[in-house]
């Protein structure tokens, strides 16, 4: 069997010790190969264009060109890399812009190493990733017009929602206020595997690919 070809990322921070720590992280895990660095917008969009990476965790809050204005650039510099915003704003305007200007999704530095690890695994899988923390600000981003980068859930004659138990409901609910699969599990006190199987029955019942896509569904909803 051949083995999978590891994720060809590239680091961006202007902070060196955070840029080295997250470097030195990876590059222990057989499942990435860190290809480059770079400590601000302009270097990592050469780096960009000499390594063509598959992933590139971008900071936002740098010296010169912010991460979210410099999202552009890496379209025509790497166009097949996926962008994952790392960052410690909180700010539901960054994540907007963040999403709107055509990141793959937005992570807080806060996460444990195996919570990024598995994001930019399911980036490079087709999937928007948020940190859990952020989705309920993704959702009054999307309620108050700030956000469009994430697409309402298409039209459909029968409103897929009635297909839900109440159960799945509750749940969906939760996840629309950013409760993780652990949080879900202490609240409605029941195992963490359940609360998996209902989030995936949740998914298929509304047509949806992810948490992210559930929870703007129902703020579409409720707005």
């Amino acid at each position: 069997m051949i083995a999978a070809q590891p994720i060809r990322v590239l680091v961006v921070d202007d902070h060196t010790l955070f840029r080295r720590g997250l470097i030195s992280l990876l590059a222990g895990d057989a499942r990435f190969q860190v290809v480059a660095e770079a400590g601000d917008a302009n270097e990592a969009h050469q780096r960009a264009a000499q390594t063509q990476p598959d992933v590139i965790l971008l900071d936002n809050h740098m010296p010169g060109v912010n991460g979210v204005d410099a999202l552009a650039g890496f379209k025509a510099s790497a166009p097949q890399a996926r962008v994952l915003m790392l960052t410690v704003s909180e700010d539901e305007r960054d994540l907007a812009a963040a999403l709107r200007g055509g990141s793959c999704g937005y992570l807080l530095k806060t996460m444990d190493s195996e919570m990024l690890a598995s994001a930019i695994q399911r980036t490079m899988a087709g999937e928007s990733v948020v940190s859990p923390e952020m989705t309920s600000k993704l959702v009054n981003a999307f309620q108050t017009g700030q956000g469009t980068a994430t697409p309402p859930p298409p039209t459909v004659d029968t409103d897929p929602i009635h297909t839900l138990s109440p159960r799945e409901r509750e749940i969906l609910a939760l996840i629309a206020k950013g409760a993780s699969n652990k949080e879900l599990a202490r609240e409605l006190n029941i195992a963490e595997a359940t609360v998996k199987i209902h989030v995936q029955h949740i998914l298929r019942k509304l047509n949806l690919s992810s948490r992210v896509q559930a929870a703007v569904y129902l703020a579409g909803r409720q707005g």
